[in-house]
């Protein structure tokens, strides 16, 4: 078990080379997109991406997860498999870009960015490249090129960057001094979000050409009975996926029709998705999980006490959560500096947005039960669930509350997912979690937390001055006392199982 653990570790910090380095290169830009975009064109930034992440489930059709279900199992051919796969989104693929270049014109208008053709076609090849690439980068996963994984994925990620510093620091005043330039064709002349979505289409472009060896160097099998069995499969999960990601985001569309709370809507969208941003580190850390544990739940499966991990790996991931988490909070009088003047009234929902986090990677862990059983079916009852929680929350709070209701409602959507997918967990693939020691940490978070507040209450005084030095190094030490706490939990943990397993042995050689 050590061993394993030990190999998810090491996998889970290379995935996360590359992730880290996107979101800190994200959390770059904030402080630019920020103060050089108003709030309401970050607003539609925030939308389109939000359009980006719905659909991109859609053209995958569930088949990351199928490609490692079927390459896992004994005598398969991950050949055949991948094969398989990349026919299959290259058909959804293709209809729909397609269909966007046909109606770009009516899309365009249709959501009040009128004049505007061209962006709605670079958001179809940002979600045609990715797709494709999508499938390349579960192989990589799967026979463990993590190192690989994470260049291409840095490639993609430094691409993003030059085009964004180009765009915002360099091309205003070529276009000035240029007025006949072809490039005014594709972006505005002033910094707006046309600049944001353009820098993302052409870094998906290159990244889809780094594969391009790869995409010749692989033996194409097709087994239209094959490809018949992992659609039927995966299109569960991509239905199940599809609420979930839709959950995720619908508070984003909602904006449009419910937030009357603004006379701009777009306006309360750009500052509740910059206040997100200071989130990030939290589901940094979920992202860089979930691609290491999902290869690994699965190539571990059939390995005896494979449960035992699963549960071992749940505490420590909530116990890291909980790190996260204090951290943000107890220096966020620094962390928000990054956002420019206009966008940190959102600071306020920073917490709930990071509780609502560590609930979806906790409801990750708890959720794999029905992957790991083939019931991928069992998937979408939970995450409807979720998603009319959401939906309920927004709708009828948004109008008074605006970006507040769209952090409650994540926070009421993930507890309410979590405690169903867990329940039924325990009845369909039983894992033995120690709900006592994951209740423990959490209180131990939280019992942190509100001590800061406390003294925040009622002995510091930041007003006079935003940060105060006296204030981060009490909140330092108390974020020093829950990292030993949580650890020491953990500690009795692993010495229970410890004990369990050598009385087991006993047991068995006594019999």
């Amino acid at each position: 078990m050590a061993q394993g653990l030990r190999k998810l570790a090491s996998e889970t910090v290379v995935y996360g080379l590359s992730t880290i380095l996107a979101r800190i290169l994200n959390f770059v830009f904030v402080p630019i997109y920020t103060r050089v975009l108003e709030t309401g064109s970050y607003g539609t930034v925030t939308e389109f991406m939000a359009y980006i992440a719905v659909l991109q489930v859609i053209l995958a059709l569930g088949l990351e997860t199928g490609c490692f279900r079927f390459a896992s199992r004994e005598g398969a051919n991950p050949d055949k498999v991948f094969s398989n796969a990349l026919a299959a989104v290259t058909c959804s693929s293709g209809i729909f870009l397609a269909l966007v270049l046909a109606f770009a014109a009516p899309i365009s208008s249709w959501l009040g960015y009128e004049g505007y053709e061209a962006c709605v076609k670079y958001v179809a090849g940002i979600l045609v490249a990715d797709t494709l690439t999508s499938i390349f980068f579960a192989r990589l996963r799967f026979e463990h090129k993590a190192l690989k994984f994470a260049i291409f994925k840095t490639v993609k990620i430094l691409t993003e960057t030059g085009a964004n510093l180009l765009l915002f620091f360099v091309f205003p005043a070529y276009a000035a001094a240029h007025p006949d330039t072809f490039l005014l064709d594709l972006v505005s002349e002033e910094p707006d979000f046309t600049y944001v979505i353009f820098a993302i289409f052409t870094s998906s472009i290159v990244c889809a050409l780094l594969f391009v060896p790869m995409a010749v160097r692989q033996r194409y099998i097709f087994d239209r009975r094959q490809m018949k069995s992992m659609l039927v499969y995966s299109l569960p999960l991509m239905v199940a996926a599809l609420p979930g990601i839709v959950n995720d985001f619908l508070d984003r569309f909602l904006f449009r029709f419910c937030d009357t709370s603004s006379p701009e809507w777009r306006s309360s969208l750009g500052i509740y998705q910059a206040a997100t941003k200071l989130a990030v580190i939290m589901s940094l850390f979920i992202q860089m999980f979930r691609y290491a544990a999902e290869p690994f739940f699965f190539q571990r499966e059939k390995d005896k006490g494979s449960k035992e991990m699963y549960a071992a790996v749940m505490n420590y991931f909530t116990a890291f959560c909980g790190l996260v988490f204090l951290g943000v909070i107890f220096y966020m009088d620094i962390l928000c500096l990054i956002l420019g003047p206009d966008y940190r009234a959102g600071v306020s929902i920073v917490p709930i947005m990071l509780g609502a986090y560590m609930l979806l990677g906790m409801l990750f862990n708890v959720s794999m039960w029905y992957k790991l059983s083939g019931k991928t079916s069992m998937a979408i009852y939970i995450t409807l669930a979720g998603l009319v929680v959401t939906a309920l929350v927004n709708i009828i709070f948004m109008p008074r509350y605006s970006y507040h209701a769209s952090a409650w409602g994540h926070l009421a959507s993930y507890a309410v997912m979590f405690v169903i997918s867990a329940v039924l967990g325990q009845k369909y693939y039983p894992v033995p979690y120690n709900w006592r020691k994951l209740g423990t940490i959490v209180l131990l978070m939280l019992l942190c937390f509100a001590v800061a507040s406390l003294a925040d209450s009622f002995i510091f005084d930041t007003e006079e001055r935003p940060v105060n030095w006296f204030k981060i190094a009490v909140h330092t030490f108390i974020l020093l006392v829950y990292a030993v706490s949580a650890y020491l939990v953990i500690r009795k943990n692993r010495k229970t199982i410890k004990d369990r397993n050598h009385e087991m042995s006993d047991n068995q050689q006594v019999g």
